[in-house]
């Protein structure tokens, strides 16, 4: 348990941005289940247009320290490389 002022005061700070860094976690990690199942569906236009939503989350978040850009790279690269295969199949 924190004894001094400042400590206490850093734990509180603590609990506020990991209730942050969750939520916006929580968001991207529902954009992506998004993007996956108008892919599953066969839906290229609807998967292109939650990923574009994906990338555009995943740049702000990168932009901070929740997440690490090369993280988000990877991610967006990879849902990318899904929508591609998806649209080589139904062209």
């Amino acid at each position: 348990m924190a004894h001094s002022l400042s400590a206490k005061k850093r734990v509180r700070q603590n609990e506020k941005r990991r209730a942050i860094n969750r939520a916006r976690k929580s968001m991207v990690k529902t954009q992506r289940k998004k993007v996956l199942t108008a892919a599953a569906a066969g839906n290229p236009e609807a998967a292109q247009q939650e990923f574009k939503i994906l990338v555009r989350k995943l740049d702000k978040l990168s932009s901070t320290s929740t997440m690490h850009k090369n993280t988000a790279a990877r991610i967006k690269s990879r849902m990318a490389r899904r929508l591609n295969q998806l649209q080589t199949k139904t062209s």
